[in-house]
């Protein structure tokens, strides 16, 4: 590989590990330890290629930084637990921006395709909800109560069960990021035309508002932690597919243990998902306002968790630049 094709395919990584070392101590553990890993491992490429090159010593310099400061570093208080939330979980969400936007376009796109297959199939919302519940849902609005599905359990058995299961589902689609990000993006696609499918389904019975102000009091959670949790199966699918200057081995591995601390950081939010769900969705008669209030705000939080904060962590605070990148 020619030196300029080097830096030019990693001198946006590089300049993203200067950000980190601005405030090292502000990074988790595994992040600079990963961080650390990457930078040897282009060293030895850079020394392999190109032994007198200016790159060549940028990198031994990056790389004797980390050295230091992981050496130096004490051992972790109970704070970790603290940081973890406010710091880890975002930074790797930072370095996975790409695998979330990925995600959020395939699950779009997918709902988009269950909504028009079951405007232009009859059938198709019963192929993918099943007769039973479909029936049961033409009685609820018969009935002139079309959300009575959220009603029909006790609250904390319901609470319990839904959790458990949400859980397990965002577990699975980042599980199958072990079989490449191909069989996350598929378990994306069936997930996101099974909900548009769904919110057709009100759409065409007059009923889009009520199911919107309903469902997505707990849905704007519940979807956006499967998203995430599908960022986490591309990031170790990707992990396996695109190992770039690693070895497959070893990018799996960094791409697995990234995925696993962002499908982790999920489990509060399907918490929380569950609870809405059981407690305050099935309160149909509450006014408008406030159920879309409650939706307004579990979107807010979502993008300043998940998008704003995790840029504002990894923003660079003063200039820098021991090497113009550049420049090939």
């Amino acid at each position: 590989m020619k030196e300029a094709i080097f830096i030019r395919q990693n001198k946006e990584k590089w300049k993203n590990y200067e950000d980190c070392l601005l405030k090292p101590e502000r990074q988790s553990p595994d992040i600079l330890a990963d961080i650390y890993i990457d930078v040897t491992n282009d060293l030895s490429f850079a020394r392999s290629q190109y032994p007198s090159s200016k790159i060549t010593g940028y990198l031994n310099g990056l790389s004797s930084k980390l050295h230091q400061f992981i050496h130096k570093r004490k051992k972790e208080k109970f704070s970790r637990i603290i940081t973890y939330w406010t710091q880890e979980i975002p930074e790797v969400m930072y370095l996975a921006r790409k695998e979330l936007l990925y995600s959020f376009i395939i699950f779009a796109t997918s709902i988009l395709v269950g909504a028009f297959s079951a405007a232009n199939d009859k059938e198709f919302v019963r192929i993918i909800m099943g007769d039973m519940y479909v029936d049961m849902t033409l009685q609820n609005i018969k009935n002139d109560d079309p959300m009575a599905v959220y009603k029909s359990m006790n609250e904390s058995i319901m609470f319990y069960g839904i959790t458990l299961n949400n859980i397990g589902v965002s577990f699975k689609v980042f599980a199958a990021g072990l079989f490449t990000s191909l069989a996350t993006a598929y378990m994306l696609l069936t997930n996101g035309i099974m909900l548009g499918s769904f919110q057709y389904f009100f759409y065409e019975h007059g009923l889009l508002q009520e199911s919107f102000l309903t469902i997505w009091i707990h849905g704007t959670l519940e979807i956006s932690a499967i998203i995430v949790a599908g960022a986490a199966g591309l990031t170790m699918g990707n992990g396996w597919l695109f190992p770039k200057t690693l070895t497959r081995i070893e990018s799996f591995k960094r791409g697995a243990k990234r995925g696993a601390k962002i499908v982790i950081g999920t489990i509060p939010i399907f918490i929380v998902a569950g609870f809405l769900e059981s407690y305050v969705t099935r309160h149909t008669e509450l006014p408008d306002y406030i159920r879309l209030l409650i939706i307004l705000l579990s979107l807010y939080f979502v993008i300043a968790y998940y998008v704003i904060y995790p840029r504002m962590l990894a923003a660079p605070k003063s200039p820098k630049g021991d090497l113009e990148l550049d420049k090939p």
